[in-house]
């Protein structure tokens, strides 16, 4: 399935594409961030805040929208009475990750939205489509290709992904602008996974030499 995935797409339209950045957040992105040691060893490797940056400001200079696609930013008592949440949400819950009111759940002050930038509600569950206003927004825009970037490749990228072609969207990935706890897993993330959904499957060079110019 490898080799039906598009490596090298001949460019992006400014007037249908968004970039969809998912979680950035202190606890996430930032020194003393609670979930930045787990991945911080792949992040590193990858140069992600870097690549981030580049992407981001080559992104605005096209004058391509971002969409910032946060999680739901924990509260005491979240999962209190529900049915069957998941072990995930549990264990987010019990660190309370990316908390209301903390440094944590604040945005890294490096990738904080700007004036034009558009909030998406938050998610639940790994899908940044699922439950929040996503899906209309980028319709209301009249985008059909998504880039995604941010935290993370296996969970949150990987899942808004998978939801995006289902709904009909063009869908990149960039693998170098996020990162995971292992390199086994971006691997997996990367070269068995995504080639059996993502449209293309790029480095951050690559995607900045696609991109249309200012």
């Amino acid at each position: 399935m490898a080799e039906t995935t598009e490596k090298q797409p001949t460019g992006y339209d400014a007037a249908r594409t968004a970039l969809l950045f998912v979680d950035p957040y202190n606890d996430f992105l930032a020194e003393g961030g609670k979930l930045w040691p787990m991945v911080a060893d792949v992040a590193t490797a990858v140069g992600l805040h870097d690549n981030l940056r580049a992407i981001t400001a080559a992104i605005r200079a096209a004058g391509i929208p971002i969409f910032i696609v946060p999680h739901h930013r924990a509260e005491p008592d979240d999962f209190a009475g529900w049915d069957h949440p998941t072990p995930y949400q549990l264990g987010a819950a019990r660190f309370q990750v990316f908390a209301k009111g903390s440094w944590g759940g604040e945005w890294h002050p490096d990738f904080a939205p700007q004036p034009g930038d558009i909030i998406v509600k938050e998610h639940w569950g790994g899908s940044g489509f699922a439950n929040t206003d996503l899906d209309m927004l980028l319709k209301q825009k009249r985008i059909s290709h998504v880039i995604l970037i941010g935290l993370i490749a296996n969970t949150c990228i990987e899942t808004t992904a998978r939801f995006a072609v289902e709904l009909g969207y063009h869908v990149t990935l960039v693998r170098d602008a996020t990162a995971a706890a292992s390199r086994e897993v971006m691997h997996a993330a990367h070269d068995i996974n995504a080639p059996t959904f993502a449209h293309a499957v790029l480095s951050t060079v690559e995607l900045l030499a696609a991109l249309p110019s200012a």
